[in-house]
């Protein structure tokens, strides 16, 4: 035992008194970059060099910006070979490595911020959402047809007739609604398409409506076919007050945020 351990430390001290050491990058120039690369690589047992060429890969695109690349032309070009060439001098193949661990390391660590960051801004969207959900629920939708009326020489015109309510506290100059025609028992509504009504005069808190509102033939509301069973709802979406500025509205915060939303909670709760 103890002979071995003599062994050992000969074997250290001959390699430390010679200068040993592992190879190393040399960006000194194109060719010697190139084969003191091959070399480092080399050095490594052949079940590591994937590893070496996965580390050396992170490290080379970590210096690319393309943005400033495109913009700067050939000065970016030699700005980005510079760094990359800095980034790689000196370094041996565990050193290169170490170092694309770290850059994977901060890189995951900027995309979490990110993510968190952008939930908090759809979950303050999302609040904010369903306050005016609210508010919007006190426009109130008394009584919502659709159909098509046949006039000469032109076709069905599709029509919207719609009683409402202003429960709100405010005049209201604009409406902006959601309409879904679906049968009952169906997954999928024959159509759900979005129309708006700049109110004439406005409506007043308190005050009641009938309009029928002519919407453009050649539109989705002019091609959905007809179905005797077929029932149609409205949902308010948006409200805007008599500066015409949006006073309440849901259109912020659609269900693509909604699913978006989601999908960034599992990834935070993956990690």
């Amino acid at each position: 035992m103890k002979k071995k351990l003599l062994i050992s430390f000969i074997i250290i001290f001959v390699f430390a008194s010679t200068g040993y050491s592992q190879p190393r990058v040399d960006t000194s120039s194109d060719e010697k970059m190139k084969a003191s690369i091959a070399k480092v690589r080399e050095s490594l047992p052949e079940n590591r060099r994937h590893e070496f060429d996965e580390a050396l890969e992170i490290t080379l695109f970590s210096q690319v910006d393309l943005q400033n690349l495109f913009v700067a032309g050939a000065t970016g070009v030699n700005v980005v070979e510079a760094k990359i060439k800095q980034s790689l001098n000196g370094k041996t193949a565990q050193e290169i490595i170490a170092q694309s661990a770290q850059i994977k390391k901060e890189r995951k660590e900027a995309e979490r911020r990110q993510v968190l960051s952008e939930i908090k801004e759809l979950e303050k969207k999302q609040i904010k959402a369903q306050k005016d959900k609210d508010e919007l629920a006190k426009f109130q939708i008394i009584r919502s047809r659709f159909y098509k009326k046949e006039l000469e020489f032109i076709g069905g015109q599709p029509i919207i007739e719609l009683t409402v309510k202003n429960g709100t506290q405010y005049p209201i100059s604009r409406a902006y609604f959601k309409g879904i025609l679906a049968t009952p028992g169906r997954s999928i509504p024959w159509l759900k398409d979005d129309f708006n009504y700049s109110i004439p005069g406005g409506l007043e808190p308190g005050e009641e409506a009938t309009w029928e509102l002519w919407q453009n033939m050649f539109s989705r509301w002019g091609h959905v076919e007809m179905h005797n069973d077929a029932i149609f709802t409205v949902e308010v979406e948006q409200l805007d007050g008599a500066d015409n500025k949006t006073l309440f509205s849901i259109k912020d915060f659609s269900e693509r945020d909604m699913e978006r939303l989601a999908e960034l909670k599992k990834i935070v709760g993956a990690r």
